[in-house]
């Protein structure tokens, strides 16, 4: 995180994407200063997962947090990192705790923000492949999910 000379936040990621991951329907946003539409809806099938993909290359998107309270978004991260982008998962609890935040498409919309800004931190880090977590998938991802688990367990 760094600060302009007049104290204000630099934006770190200008190229960041954001994406409030649910069970039907992903809420993705890119910086509102590209797109007219900057937060869009997309489905949970694979096709609908690479429609993402395509509209996040068309405005140069390089970096997606993906904020997830279940495995929903184990798909996601597969298309994403597949396609090459740098992706991180976030706790929803450090990034829900902004008052008047209610809807899908105000959380991707603040996510991206604080994306953009470099203010959030991964759930775990990346190691760069696909389907490369940090202790598997599965019944591993949940109990870490749970908080059962830490990285490298």
């Amino acid at each position: 995180m760094e600060r302009s000379k007049s104290g204000a936040l630099s934006m770190v990621n200008p190229r960041a994407a954001a994406i409030d991951i649910g069970s039907t329907m992903h809420m993705a946003a890119i910086n509102p200063n590209a797109d007219d539409n900057p937060v869009r809806a997309f489905g949970t099938f694979t096709g609908d997962l690479h429609d993402m993909v395509r509209w996040f290359k068309a405005y140069g998107v390089t970096t997606v947090a993906m904020e997830s309270t279940g495995g929903y978004w184990i798909p996601a991260y597969e298309v994403l990192k597949g396609h090459g982008f740098e992706v991180i998962l976030v706790n929803a609890r450090y990034a829900k705790n902004v008052p008047d935040r209610k809807t899908d498409v105000s959380d991707a919309a603040w996510l991206q923000r604080l994306h953009s800004y470099g203010l959030l931190r991964g759930k775990f880090p990346s190691r760069g492949g696909r389907g490369d977590y940090p202790f598997g998938s599965g019944l591993a991802v949940h109990q870490y999910q749970l908080g059962c688990l830490r990285p490298g367990s």
